[in-house]
């Protein structure tokens, strides 16, 4: 009799385990098959910054650091915009896993994802207009804060298409198909590329604009991937059956009020760190335009290793949120775990990478081997170390974005990056003398202490679901 129960037992436990290992794989199986196309995609946005930084540091330091700084506020007004638009992906995730055919619901949250693109959009142009006043407030070189007011300047009738395209984007990812976007980002890619070329050195008898040719080629970019993913959204058949831009002048007031509600913290968590990253390049702007423009090299790097785990933590908005709105709380801890472990385990192998090779990675960006070769080395390889709290912090950080917690991770941002890591970057770089391997080392630690404070969070909220 005995033997028989411990038989049983032994069966029915191997049962279980076997469900269980059947449920991680079918659910990595499923984060990646969503998350890939999300991955290139990510790394063709990057490409697309990448070839103007390549181009702009082939036309001079100047130029390229002049574009760093500038960057630095457009981004900032962007991700004011970008947080409504983020909050679309869960709200129609949630919506899909209580109800799939809810066809009514996803259309009002799109909608209203126009109608919060329409209303900041012009607010934010205009500030991007004062780009050169707020950097020289902020005790930047006069010389680099005209040469970003020109470069910034045509980016603001680019800024709504840019945010028209993140509304599409999400929308076509939370549905599920996002290779839609992925099409659209590699069209892109050659056209930008063409834009920079023949703008920025006067190629094909455009006239010879330089910085100002980068602007005027980056908003071109902007208004073409949009108006490429509208075409695309109506020839899917998955996508247009949805109707999204029926009765568009209808208001769903409840939605539009949730997308800011949910859309402002992420909107403010993503400040947080980018603002981070580009205080640091303010700081850069304090010990000269090598650094600066060493800064901005080693951080278009890291940002393009860091593409990966972003396209796996949006994978994991959507797999989380379809949990969380079906009321599946082990599906919901399950998804963000494996998206974690999937982000660590390739931010680990690229650390690897550019620990190994720094100076070949620097080459690549200089026609010369300056001074500026010499610190961007220096500054990969503390990206190097920092990969793979990068990668855990963004992942865990859009996992609790699936579950609709938008405060907290908003206030762990906060803490973490502007009351642990800056104030690290302003001791090492300027107390103890350090330059830009302390601004790096203090990033470092920014990124290390938001890794544990997001997990921790979302294991203590997936507990709860």
């Amino acid at each position: 009799m005995t033997e028989i129960s411990n038989i049983d037992v032994t069966d029915a436990g191997a049962r279980i385990e076997g469900r269980d290992l059947s449920a991680w794989i079918a659910e990595i199986r499923e984060l990646l098959r969503l998350a890939l196309p999300l991955v290139v995609t990510q790394l063709a946005q990057m490409a697309i910054m990448t070839t103007d930084v390549v181009m702009l540091g082939r036309l001079s330091e100047q130029a390229l650091a002049g574009a760093a700084l500038g960057n630095t506020v457009f981004f900032f007004a962007w991700l004011i915009g970008l947080g409504p638009t983020a909050a679309i992906s869960p709200m129609i995730a949630h919506i899909l896993g209580a109800r799939p055919n809810d066809r009514a619901g996803v259309r009002a949250v799109t909608r209203m994802g126009f109608w919060a693109v329409l209303l900041l959009s012009l607010p934010l142009a205009i500030l991007l207009l004062f780009t050169r006043d707020i950097l020289l407030a902020l005790a930047q070189q006069p010389a680099l804060a005209d040469a970003a007011g020109r470069f910034v300047a045509p980016l603001c009738l680019g800024m709504p298409f840019s945010l028209g395209f993140q509304v599409l984007r999400n929308y076509a990812t939370a549905l599920g198909k996002p290779n839609t976007s992925l099409l659209v980002m590699v069209l892109t890619i050659v056209f930008n590329a063409f834009g920079d070329y023949a703008l920025i050195f006067g190629h094909f008898g455009m006239p010879r604009l330089g910085l100002f040719g980068s602007g005027v080629s980056s908003a071109w970019s902007y208004a073409f991937s949009c108006i490429a993913m509208t075409a695309v959204v109506f020839a899917a058949p998955v996508l247009r059956k949805y109707r999204i831009f029926r009765r568009f002048a209808r208001p769903d007031w409840s939605k539009f009020v949730e997308l800011f509600r949910l859309g402002m913290p992420i909107g403010l968590t993503m400040i947080f760190e980018a603002m981070l990253f580009n205080a640091a390049t303010l700081l850069m702007g304090i010990f000269g335009t090598e650094s600066v423009a060493a800064h901005q090299i080693a951080i278009n790097v890291a940002s393009i290793t860091f593409m990966v785990p972003l396209g796996i933590a949006l994978a994991a908005t959507v797999r989380v949120g379809l949990s969380a709105g079906g009321g599946d709380r082990q599906g919901v801890r399950r998804s963000g775990t494996a998206a974690i472990l999937v982000s660590a385990t390739f931010m680990c192998l690229s650390g690897a990478m550019i620990a190994l090779f720094p100076y070949q990675i620097a080459r690549l960006y200089f026609s010369a081997d300056t001074g500026a070769v010499a610190l961007t080395v220096v500054f990969l390889r503390v990206a190097a170390a920092f990969q793979i709290f990068d990668g855990i912090q963004v992942t865990a950080a859009l996992t609790l974005r699936g579950l609709k917690d938008a405060h907290m991770p908003m206030w762990i941002a906060g803490a973490c990056y502007w009351l642990a890591g800056f104030p690290v970057c302003i001791g090492l770089s300027i107390g103890l003398g350090l330059k830009g391997l302390g601004v790096w080392i203090g990033l470092a630690f920014a990124l290390f202490m938001a890794a544990l404070c997001m997990c921790w969070r979302f294991y203590h909220l997936s507990r709860e679901q």
